[in-house]
């Protein structure tokens, strides 16, 4: 029997022990054999009812809003995420971090807040990962104390367990909302100026191969979506991820996922195994969810022979960098390259690097676009496009800053008009000014592409 008062229910770790309790005496009469003959609704319902009748039990000692919360915890603890449930359906928070049954942390509006929500004990969190760790097909233990999985809701779930993680287990989750975000989205949260979008619609449709780098949590998954919209849907795409996150809105898309090793250490498949593979797929574009590894060599090889518009995302700090970044994945990779044929090779493939930065106050910016116009001596000719500069903080704890078109024309822009497109209506982006905040996204730009175009590969 299960006995508790008012004054311990006050607190919040026992009322999880109380809920963790009362759950496992609804698994212990469960009848699983009649349980698979059920309809969900059905199950739900009788669970439900179970769960009232346990909670209304006088050894129980729950008053009547006690016991509403209770029996919604339950169900959220059978079917939901348990104790992390209203964190997961608050539109405004990006991630839910555990650490430890004690610890509850989220992101909200780029800055992270304490929560008062806890677990009942260590055994209680581990439950939790464990069900969320199965229902991705995954497993996680002693042997295997780290997971990296999605979520049926689309979020990132990533686990580390004891004896690695020395507070106890721990959990990240990072969201990416039920809305796609718009180009017009990220213009309202003052992430990139209009006329920059106009720049980055032109580079999509008009087949520039792109990098996106940044730091973790900074966008760049979240932009990728967002320019990938301007991919024309008579294009064949194929994605390639380690933990699919894209979610591109073309007819013809062939999303890919690496698989981890089983537990003989057998049947691993990376994602230059995929990127390989994607290429007796017939794409018209091939898009790395994220490069780390010698995967980028075979992508630069396909931005070079016939996959042009293709994209991907780095971790680096500035557009400099992400270049040398490239130098290093492709040393990875186990080619043995002269550095300047390397570097050749990656100024010939990459045509602009979208920089993308999260500031101290949280917001994201875009706060370089940059061209990679060629190798000169040896060393990368980069000209920045665009830029954000800083200028101070608002008293509301925003930054204050501006964006500017610094007037290179870029030399992308020349290889357009080779194909028949009037470049000269794009040119005024392009002149130097600080760039207004207000103005409508140009959508039909680039419009003379001719959208179907597609190179046929071997």
């Amino acid at each position: 029997m299960v006995a508790a008062s008012h004054n311990t229910l006050s607190s919040p770790r026992e009322f999880q022990r109380l809920k963790n309790n009362l759950h496992r005496q609804i698994v212990d009469v469960i009848d699983f054999s009649r349980a698979e003959t059920m309809t969900e609704d059905d199950l739900r319902s009788q669970l439900k009812s179970l769960a009232e009748y346990l909670c209304s039990r006088e050894d129980v000692n729950l008053g009547s809003s006690q016991q509403d919360t209770m029996v919604h915890e339950i169900m959220d603890e059978i079917y939901g995420f348990g104790p992390l449930e209203p964190l997961m359906v608050d539109p405004e928070i990006t991630d839910v971090l555990v650490n430890g049954p004690d610890r509850v942390l989220v992101e909200r509006q780029g800055q992270l807040e304490g929560t008062d929500i806890k677990f009942a004990d260590d055994a209680h969190l581990m439950q939790f990962i464990q069900r969320l760790v199965g229902r991705a097909g995954r497993r996680i233990d002693e042997s295997n104390p780290i997971v990296d999985a999605r979520l049926p809701d689309g979020s990132r779930f990533n686990a580390v367990i004891p004896p690695l993680a020395l507070c106890g287990p721990t959990v990240s989750i990072r969201r990416f909302g039920n809305r796609r975000l718009s180009m017009e989205d990220l213009i309202e949260n003052n992430a990139l100026a209009p006329a920059m979008a106009d720049f980055l619609i032109l580079a999509v449709r008009g087949r520039m191969n792109i990098i996106l780098s940044g730091g973790t949590g900074a966008g760049k998954t979240t932009l990728l979506n967002c320019i990938s919209r301007f991919i024309p849907d008579t294009q064949r795409v194929v994605t390639i991820e380690e933990t699919a996150e894209l979610l591109l809105q073309q007819s013809d898309v062939i999303p890919l996922e690496t698989r981890l090793p089983n537990i003989e250490g057998m049947g691993a498949v990376t994602q230059r195994d995929l990127l390989r593979n994607s290429l007796r797929m017939r794409p018209d574009r091939i898009i790395v969810g994220e490069s780390r590894g010698g995967e980028v060599l075979d992508m630069l090889q396909a931005m070079n022979t016939g996959h042009d518009g293709s994209m991907s995302t780095v971790h680096a700090n500035n557009p400099r960098e992400t270049l040398d970044r490239l130098e290093l994945m492709v040393a990875l990779s186990g080619t043995e390259l002269p550095s300047g044929i390397v570097r050749q090779y990656i100024a010939n493939a990459v045509d602009v690097v979208i920089h993308m930065t999260r500031l101290h106050t949280g917001e994201r910016r875009i706060t370089r676009i940059t061209e990679v116009a060629s190798v000169k001596d040896g060393d990368y000719q980069v000209e920045d496009l665009f830029v954000y500069r800083v200028t101070g903080q608002h008293a509301d704890g925003k930054s204050s800053g501006a964006f500017f078109a610094t007037g290179y024309e870029p030399v992308s822009l020349h290889r357009l008009a080779l194909t028949g497109v009037d470049v000269s209506r794009y040119k005024p982006l392009f002149e130097p000014r600080e760039l207004a905040m207000t103005g409508s996204t140009g959508d039909d730009i680039g419009d003379e592409f001719d959208q179907s175009d597609s190179t046929q590969n071997d």
